[in-house]
Parts: C-alpha cells; sequence; structure tokens
C-alpha cells in the first residue's frame, strides 16, 4: 500500500491518475486493486500487488508523475479489517473517501454468566462463534471493526445502508442459532457523524451516542439515532419509533428509533427489512 499526499487535487484528478496507471501497469507488474481518496486531507491510498516497492514507484511516475510519500507491505486482510469492504468503483470515476462514519456497537446479554453455565472450553467455543458472526457481517457490508469490547465488537461504516444491512445479518443470524445450539442475545446501537480520528480508534460524540444506545437497547433489537433513521429513508428499511433519551453527556434530548428486521420484504433483497404487524 502507498500513500499520496497533495494539494489542491480534486476527485477527479485523483481518478484520471488511477486511469492513468491502470493502463500501463502490466509493463511494470503491478497489480491495481483499488484506491482511496480524502478530498479533506489531500491524502490518497493505493493498494497494489506489486514485486517490490521500486516496480510501484516507477508506474506513478511514468503514468503521471505523482511519486508515493511512502510504500508500505501490508497483508490485504488487514487492510479490510481496518478500512472496511474494498471499493470497487469504475476506473476514471471520480470517487472520494470522507470523514463521515456510522458508528455501531454491539453487547452480548449475559457473557458473564456463559462460563458458569457451559464450562471454559465450551463458553469460549460459543464466544468464538459469537465472534466469528459479528466479524463477518461487518466485512460483507462494508464495515471495518475498530476494536473488541469484550461483550462484543465497535465497528465503522462509510454508509448508513450497510451498516443497518450488516446489523439485521447479525440479528438475523444469532435467531437462526438460537435454534440449533446455546441462544445468544445481542444488544446493537448505531449513530451517524463525523467522528474524531486518532491512531486506529475513534472518538467524540457520534462515538458516545452509538455506545449509550446499546445500553439502552433491548436484547436482539438494533437502536438507532434519528440521524440513522433519517440517512436510511427511501432505502428499504422501516423504523419503530422509540421516544426520546437523554445520554449522559448530552445537553439535549435524542429521539431514537428501533430498526424492524424479522421479515423482508416481498420481492426485495435479504437485506431490506419491514414490520410483520
Amino acid at each position: 500500500m502507498d500513500r499520496h499526499e497533495f494539494s489542491g487535487l480534486t476527485a477527479r484528478d485523483a481518478a484520471d491518475m488511477h486511469r492513468k496507471d491502470i493502463e500501463i501497469q502490466d509493463r511494470f507488474g503491478v497489480q491495481l486493486i483499488t484506491y482511496w481518496f480524502d478530498d479533506d486531507r489531500q491524502t490518497a491510498f493505493c493498494l497494489a500487488k506489486a514485486e517490490s516497492a521500486e516496480a510501484l514507484r516507477a508506474l506513478h511516475r511514468e503514468a503521471h508523475g505523482g511519486i508515493p510519500h511512502q510504500v508500505i507491505e501490508v497483508d490485504p486482510r488487514t487492510v479490510e479489517r481496518f478500512m472496511g469492504g474494498i471499493v470497487e468503483h469504475p476506473v476514471g470515476e471520480a470517487y472520494v473517501e470522507t470523514a463521515f462514519r456510522t458508528i455501531v456497537f454491539t453487547d452480548l446479554e449475559g457473557s458473564t454468566d456463559l462460563t458458569q453455565r457451559l464450562g471454559d472450553r465450551r463458553a469460549m467455543a460459543v464466544l468464538r462463534a459469537h465472534d466469528q458472526i459479528l466479524r463477518d457481517a461487518i466485512g460483507r457490508h462494508g464495515g471495518s471493526e475498530v476494536k473488541h469490547t469484550g461483550d462484543g465488537l465497535m465497528a465503522a461504516f462509510p454508509s448508513v445502508a450497510g451498516a443497518i444491512e450488516s446489523a439485521v445479518e447479525i440479528q438475523r443470524g444469532f435467531a437462526a442459532e438460537a435454534s440449533s445450539g446455546v441462544p445468544l442475545h445481542i444488544r446493537i446501537g448505531m449513530s451517524a457523524g463525523e467522528p474524531v480520528t486518532e491512531g486506529d480508534d475513534f472518538f467524540g460524540a457520534v462515538v458516545q451516542l452509538a455506545a449509550r444506545l446499546t445500553d439502552r437497547a433491548k436484547p436482539g433489537t438494533v437502536l438507532v439515532s434519528s440521524a440513522v433513521r433519517d440517512l436510511a429513508l427511501g432505502k428499504g428499511f422501516v423504523f419503530l419509533k422509540r421516544g426520546s433519551l437523554r445520554p449522559k453527556g448530552f445537553a439535549e434530548p435524542v429521539q431514537t428509533f428501533e430498526v424492524v428486521w424479522q421479515e423482508p420484504i416481498p420481492g426485495s433483497d435479504a437485506t431490506a427489512v419491514t414490520s410483520s404487524a
């Protein structure tokens, strides 16, 4: 992966540079997989398969002269886990990576009792299966795992729809597992905005609100802020109004909504949800 730093570059400029790279990449033994461009920070990252860092630099030098400031060897799985699902967009199409994120927390109900009920070995097996269901759903819908919280995960998504789809898949997955194994009940809370970033973590009001919503969610539900609900309008989701709450540290009450996930909309994909009432 390489990192470029610019001044005054536009999304169209970045797309043109990527297109020029693609056109001649075979000459340098390089396969460009995707790129990310942050307009606000004026930085770009390219993910590529190459024989060496110098081959990647030589490609960029020949194609457009935009030599990367840094090239590092990375495990693609680590990149996907941190930055979310690999972004696929047509070559030459302007694309911008923004600071906006949908923050999601999950919490396992009764996790401290598992060991007493099941014993060490079986409890650990159940928790590993729990983590895998979460990570699979997060990855499939373009999210990135931020950290493990002990009883669940914190994840970040570039889109509200992807976050809701992931949450729906998680709840359906655990509902299906309940009939064949140890029933697990998950709380999910979600908010959206521009969190503060530091290192590999996210902070700020958006994160705090998602955590508070998780604490207030009932087991087996997905509780979201009004911002999430508003941004998801027209995308095939149905919400139940759950009233307002005043989270600790917030000056004003926050309107909350519950995602209805039990039944798919007839004729739509599996991630769209509708009320069964």
